[in-house]
């Protein structure tokens, strides 16, 4: 038997542009109409239609003075392709924003810490890749590993999400955690606080869309037994938890990039010592993202981790 000739791209095309003159005929029930939102000539609707009819050897439609109707094969014709039609179309549609999405890095960011290290690192990568533009937006906590396997970000920023498997995780740096404590608190006058000082004290995590500002799944793993301070989940951004800590309703926690640069009024930072008082930037994306540029921003974060002293080291220097 011979075998069937493959159908070359063109005839793939020429395909989808028929099946798109009987939806829209299907759709409005005129060939007038259909053409009027097709932006082509009746005749080419009419023609286009005709053509099909023809290379399936059915008729798809009746027509007469009001318009065109589907025939009852035409209908059940129809209702098999619809699903087929519609996938090929988003194809087309993903396969030509993927083409333009090529020079767009997306980078997703949940309440990470680090500002500093990130924005060095984007300030690097935007000198060494001009020619590619970043899109950078928040995204809550339990989205982060759903995105990037779903390619709705090529790369996330964000504290550690336990065990990963589904995609890349690799750690490129640690900061200082930093306590905000209201002014008037006896903690404001110490140089540094351990998490003993923090013992009983209301330990405030913002919760809302911008997620919490570190890692605090791991919070009891953190503190020692006896140590620890009463966490209160607030179901709250960033901005209602400092208020929070204004009024002298507990304490709250963030890197040091951000407590440096920071500065809120009825309040003082102060730089956590001692085990466990660093907090991490992870990032995860696919090995699988076809862009370079992915793995061209990997390779320069791994070199600033490299080169950039850890705050670990020098933790005594600078806060004794």
């Amino acid at each position: 038997m011979k075998s069937a000739k493959p159908m070359s791209h063109d005839a793939y095309g020429n395909g989808l542009r028929l099946l798109s003159y009987v939806f829209a005929a299907k759709e409005y029930g005129s060939l007038r109409q259909a053409a009027r939102e097709l932006r082509v000539r009746e005749s080419s609707v009419s023609r286009n239609v005709v053509k099909l009819e023809q290379l399936l050897q059915m008729q798809l439609f009746e027509r007469d003075v009001r318009g065109v109707r589907l025939t009852e094969a035409g209908r059940a014709w129809i209702d098999v392709v619809r699903t087929h039609y519609e996938g090929l179309q988003e194809a087309f549609r993903d396969t030509a924003r993927g083409n333009t999405d090529a020079k767009t890095l997306r980078i997703g960011l949940c309440a990470v810490a680090g500002g500093g290290f990130l924005k060095r690192l984007f300030d690097r990568f935007r000198k060494s890749c001009p020619d590619v533009s970043l899109a950078i937006e928040d995204i809550p906590r339990e989205q982060c590993l759903t995105a990037v396997r779903r390619r709705r970000f090529d790369i996330v920023f964000a504290p550690g999400l336990g065990k990963v498997m589904s995609c890349r995780a690799e750690m490129f740096w640690q900061e200082r955690v930093f306590v905000l404590v209201p002014a008037s608190h006896p903690l404001a006058e110490k140089r540094i606080v351990t998490w003993a000082d923090l013992a009983g004290m209301r330990l405030l995590v913002p919760v809302g869309t911008s997620g919490p500002l570190l890692d605090f799944s791991m919070l009891e793993g953190m503190v020692a037994d006896g140590c620890r301070p009463t966490v209160k989940m607030c179901q709250a951004g960033q901005a209602t938890v400092i208020f929070n800590v204004q009024l002298g309703q507990g304490v709250t926690l963030a890197g040091e990039s951000f407590a440096r640069t920071v500065a809120i009024d009825a309040t003082a930072w102060k730089p956590l010592d001692g085990h466990n008082s660093l907090c991490s930037i992870k990032a995860f994306w696919l090995e699988t993202n076809p862009k370079s540029a992915v793995l061209r921003l990997i390779g320069l974060a791994r070199r600033m981790a490299n080169t950039i002293p850890n705050p670990e080291q020098s933790q005594s220097a600078r806060f004794r």
